[in-house]
């Protein structure tokens, strides 16, 4: 998908519940398409100077008019979504990229949507364009309680609306998730589809493992990681550029070829955007990123430079 950068004006602000902030966001015309599972990038202004943040589109795909968001308040982050709920008012321009999509819909006869918490806004978009097309889906939204669950007031008037199911962790709606009641017998046109926080996801992720659906019919998207980028130095060589430069300890890749004059771009420094994403010519790669999938691990070929290091003593990048 092209990536465009957007100046765009925040139209409304709605504080919503479980202090996820909905922002609608507009431009002089149609914004560029997207589809189900896209995200933008967002530039936000912190103390710390500006930093690039990654959110998923929550709205209707076949609307053009404007891009929507939800935008949890983590003061466990890296200050971007508290800076953002601090700062962004109605009538406020934003500088956007994208919408890029990492998290696409397969073809499959049914879809098994799972959203815990903010993990939501991805589903809800998959839920306007299955509905769109008429698909078979369901939609489990796992909250701690209904007064914690954004989205609420308009999911009542989704056209979709019966095809959600809502789970609270104090027992109303229909209780927590249940996955031997919720995720249907593996077949090979079923999809499972999850995002939301760490812990919900691999747990939703080893239940579908365990009840025997097959890797590719898993699909996942990790909003943030707890990500370890240690571990002993090594050497990388850029084939191109013909630098090689030394990756310590507490060192990543990024850093240590910005050092040596070669700038690798990169936004979320998590390995869950994909953005810093580099080929590699030779060396062992141990994957540290919630982004390639098993498949693209195995073919040894691609690295997350923001996170991820060689296994040996030396990797050779094609740049």
């Amino acid at each position: 998908m092209q990536t465009n950068a957007l100046v765009l004006t925040v139209a409304e602000r709605l504080d919503d519940r479980g202090d996820i902030m909905q922002l609608t966001l507009r431009g002089a015309g149609d914004l560029p398409a997207f589809t189900a599972g896209a995200h933008i990038d967002l530039l936000v202004e912190t103390a710390e100077g500006p930093v690039w943040r990654q959110y998923s589109l929550a709205g209707d795909p076949s609307d053009r008019s404007a891009y929507r968001l939800g935008i949890l308040r983590d003061p466990a982050s890296r200050g971007g979504s508290v800076a953002l709920h601090d700062t962004l008012k109605t009538g406020a321009s934003v500088h956007v990229e994208g919408p890029r999509n990492h998290f696409p819909l397969a073809e499959a006869s049914f879809s098994v949507l799972f959203g815990g918490g903010i993990g939501i806004t991805p589903m809800l978009a998959m839920a306007w364009e299955l509905s769109a097309k008429g698909a078979d889906f369901i939609l489990h939204y796992a909250t701690r309680s209904q007064d914690r669950t954004a989205f609420l007031d308009q999911i009542k008037s989704f056209p979709f609306a019966e095809k959600i199911v809502l789970h609270h962790d104090d027992g109303a709606g229909a209780g927590p998730v249940d996955l031997a009641r919720d995720l249907p017998e593996a077949a090979v046109g079923t999809h499972i589809y999850v995002c939301g926080p760490q812990g919900f996801m691999e747990w939703v992720i080893n239940g579908a493992e365990a009840a025997g659906y097959a890797p590719a019919n898993i699909h996942r998207e990790y909003f943030s990681a707890d990500v370890d980028v240690t571990g002993d130095s090594y050497e990388v060589e850029c084939a191109v550029s013909g630098i090689t430069v030394t990756v310590g300890p507490e060192d990543t890749i990024v850093k240590a070829l910005a050092r040596g004059g070669i700038k690798i771009e990169v936004k979320c420094e998590e390995g869950i955007c994909g953005t810093c994403v580099t080929d590699v010519i030779a060396g062992e790669i141990d994957h540290r990123d919630q982004f390639l999938t098993e498949e693209e691990r195995e073919e040894g070929d691609q690295i997350c430079a923001c996170c991820s290091r060689a296994c040996g003593k030396r990797i050779v990048l094609d740049i």
